[in-house]
């Protein structure tokens, strides 16, 4: 059987103790790879690894702790989100273990759709190629989405058409391995981290499947949040040169990285010392080396 990983992503990430229920019901028959939580963005993140099965079993688990635990209406952070389980994607290691993926994928959406929730298929399982990028769902947040399906503009995959009243829809699908990665910038505000987020991405004319947003994280400065989807063609070396590029003009600079999750070992190959990575653990965060222990 192959081992496949999951990467669930839940709205809440100030509340140790809902975390902490919410996390030990994904962990129940899946290895619990990597935990990170955000205050500022009010999220959590997940790795985990298991065989489809179990793993698809553990996901539905952690699904309906979300659904009960965390309720939308009261949410609040910097991240985008539209749903308690915002973000449920399968992840295949090896590309003859893609349809295993699809297929743990699929049937957490049906779970989900069973317990009244509507979900989203995207990425490369979506129905057609608008639906691919999370932003055409999150635009506007959770109560954009609710007038968008109300109106009929917007039709889920899978369960009602309507977001559950209290944890909102979930977007759902398998990839390969990609990176999720930030990098705060010293001497920028948040216009400008708009401005580099917008030319960092690929929509933007940036490197080929990276997506950036900007968070004003206070007193801390701004910060760029990235997804990778191929790390391996760009490597988060060459993500933090372009972010020089991009914020040298203004006055921005990178000074420090944090990776959510894990990536492959190839992402972090020539990454730069001069911009350290917060925590970083090669033997934790590098996927084959989490996986070899």
């Amino acid at each position: 059987m192959p081992t496949l990983l999951a990467v669930p992503n839940f709205s809440e990430g100030r509340d140790q103790l809902l975390i902490d229920r919410v996390r030990g019901q994904f962990a129940a028959g899946a290895e619990l790879l990597d935990s990170h939580s955000d205050i500022v963005h009010n999220r959590t993140v997940l790795t985990l690894a298991g065989e489809p099965g179990r793993l698809g079993e553990a996901l539905a688990r952690g699904a309906g702790a979300c659904t009960i635990s965390i309720d939308m209406r009261r949410r609040a952070g910097a991240h985008p989100c539209i749903g308690a389980l915002d973000v449920c994607p399968v992840v295949w290691l090896q590309p003859g273990d893609r349809d295993a993926a699809r297929e743990a994928a699929l049937a957490v959406a049906r779970a989900l759709a069973t317990e009244g929730i509507p979900v989203f298929l995207y990425g490369e399982m979506a129905s057609d190629e608008e639906r691919r990028e999370r932003a055409h769902f999150r635009a506007g947040g959770l109560a954009r989405l609710r007038a968008r399906m109300a109106a009929g503009e917007l039709h889920p995959d899978l369960g009602p058409d309507e977001p559950h009243p209290s944890a909102g829809a979930t977007l759902v699908t398998a990839r390969a391995p990609l990176a999720a990665f930030n990098v705060v910038l010293e001497g920028a505000d948040i216009e400008l981290g708009r401005e580099i987020a917008a030319k960092l991405r690929e929509s933007g004319g940036g490197p080929a499947g990276v997506r950036a947003l900007a968070i004003d994280l206070g007193d801390a400065g701004i910060q760029i949040s990235t997804n990778v989807h191929d790390p391996v063609a760009v490597p988060l070396a060459a993500l933090i040169e372009r972010i020089r590029e991009l914020g040298g003009p203004g006055g921005a600079r990178p000074v420090s990285g944090e990776l959510v999750g894990l990536a492959p070992e190839a992402a972090l190959e020539g990454y730069p010392a001069d911009v350290p990575i917060a925590g970083f653990d090669a033997e934790r965060h590098l996927i084959e080396r989490r996986l070899s222990r």
